[in-house]
């Protein structure tokens, strides 16, 4: 019990030196260890970082000093190890959703010293999920309190590489989530207490918490000029599931229900609507119920790729560039074309488009000769991938012997597969035409990859898979390469 007793005599440590300075190599003499080792096990037993551990209790016992009366923030800022004001008022900003100057009795938000106490049963049933570790924000590797000021773009970058590292781990981590819940043997009645504490603070408090913190970060940054608005859009609806508003009407009542009353969760039925089917690393796998965590699991990434993706189409833009990009919402309309047997058949695609344009008179407002793909509705991982030559007539119009058609309508019908719908992202491009369409390093190929990536930048819904559908359009005739994209959107 060596280990305890170290890490409680540390935990002391801080909290007799809060208003001097700390440094991990102190902390770690106090738990006779290694600075590296004394982290680690910290984090593994606490839940959090030391970091994050003094700075929330530095927040909690800051505000008991700000509202006594006549107390100074610049002396409470300085009492609490703190350069400067600006920097002080930043981290209390972050941690109670109010500046120092605002702070008022009942908006105090206290986090209390931690004790450790070991609860020893049984072997082999363990009633902790063996789960990864979601890759959560650390305010220590975002701020720098202690050294020059980071300006708005540095910090910013920052913000940008978490959210990279993330979308590589936190995938995963949420399988594992959904997989636990689905376990009969971790949801026995004397597990019920200790499971509500892991999925209702672990893991919706801890996420309730970054957002809250990220959301007065980016509201710091944002005169700079540097936040993409998007990111707001994607907290606001994480925050609305978090809070047990799914956006799912057929999951409401689950959710009520569960967060009105957890004995609810020794319902296997229950369980299996909050935990869905686990969606594989990238969340395009296909499955039979898509469930609360995998909406958990879609707004965890629509944050992310709020910060990551403008930074990533740029990069991507090698040798090219975006030329125009918009969202349209067409009228209903017909896709008239052929699945040729040789999609490079030039003879055959000459042919073909010659039917269509003696039908010039069933043009509809967008006529440009494309390649329409879609995997009718269901996912990549099992719906095999389909190219049409074709273009996109009005609604209604007479298919000609030998040609297939597709309708498209403006509102989805919320069946998987035609009739696609009319909403759509359409991306120009200009530049080298090889380098567009490059294949290596993308999921499918360059303008396929940017055109996609500026949509998840933006925050827009892409109906993946249900009316999931791509075209490559020729502006300049079937004979010329390709240099536009539509990926189906709802904006």
């Amino acid at each position: 019990m060596n280990w305890i007793q170290s890490l409680s005599k540390t935990i002391a440590f801080i909290e007799n030196n809060l208003t001097s300075e700390l440094n991990i190599d102190e902390l770690a003499r106090q738990a006779y260890t290694s600075s590296s080792h004394f982290q680690l096990l910290f984090h593994l037993v606490m839940g959090i970082t030391v970091g994050e551990y003094i700075r929330n209790r530095r927040m909690s016992l800051a505000a008991q000093d700000l509202l006594q009366p006549a107390s100074k923030i610049m002396d409470v800022a300085f009492r609490y190890q703190y350069d400067t004001q600006e920097s002080f008022s930043r981290a209390f900003t972050r941690f109670h959703g109010v500046p120092p100057s605002k702070i008022r009795r009942g908006r105090v938000r206290m986090f209390h010293p931690l004790t450790i106490t070991i609860n020893i049963q049984g072997g082999f049933d363990m009633t902790y999920p063996q789960m990864g570790e979601f890759y959560l924000v650390d305010w220590n590797e975002i701020d720098d309190d202690k050294g020059e000021p980071l300006s708005a773009i540095e910090k910013y970058k920052r913000l940008v590489s978490w959210a990279g590292k993330a979308r590589g781990q936190n995938p995963g981590v949420f399988d594992e989530l959904t997989e636990w819940i689905l376990d009969d043997s971790q949801w026995g009645a004397d597990q019920l207490a200790e499971n509500e504490q892991i999925l209702m603070q672990g893991v919706l408090g801890r996420f309730k918490q970054q957002n809250d913190q990220l959301r007065a970060c980016l509201k710091e940054l944002e005169p700079a000029g540097v936040v993409n608005a998007a990111v707001f859009k994607a907290l606001d609806r994480f925050d609305d599931e978090l809070s047990g508003q799914p956006c799912e009407e057929g999951l409401r009542e689950t959710v009520a229900n569960m967060f009105a009353d957890f004995s609810v969760m020794r319902e296997r039925g229950i369980r299996e609507k909050i935990a869905g089917n686990k969606t594989g690393p990238t969340g395009t796998d296909s499955v039979e119920v898509f469930g609360y965590v995998n909406y958990l699991k879609n707004c965890d990434a629509q944050v992310q790729w709020a910060l990551f993706m403008p930074d990533t189409v740029k990069k991507q833009q090698q040798g090219f560039r975006v030329e125009s990009f918009e969202y349209k919402k067409m009228p209903a309309m017909r896709f008239i074309g052929q699945e040729l047997t040789d999609l490079d058949n030039l003879e055959q695609r000459k042919e073909l488009f010659r039917t269509l344009d003696a039908m010039s008179g069933y043009e509809s407002d967008f006529g440009y000769d494309i390649l329409f793909m879609h995997h009718y509705g269901l996912g990549v991982d099992v719906g095999p991938w389909h190219g049409f030559w074709g273009r996109l007539m009005k609604a209604s119009t007479p298919v000609p012997e030998g040609f297939l058609f597709f309708d498209f309508v403006p509102v989805n019908d919320g069946k998987a597969g035609p009739p696609f719908c009319s909403q759509f992202a359409c991306a120009t491009f200009s530049g080298d035409v090889e380098a567009m369409h490059k294949r290596e390093g993308y999921d499918s190929d360059a303008m396929y990859d940017v055109t996609r990536n500026i949509i998840l930048g933006d925050g827009v819904n892409i109906p993946y898979p249900d009316k999931y559908w791509t075209a490559e359009v020729f502006l300049d005739g079937w004979d010329q390469p390709g240099t536009a994209y539509l990926f189906s959107a709802e904006a």
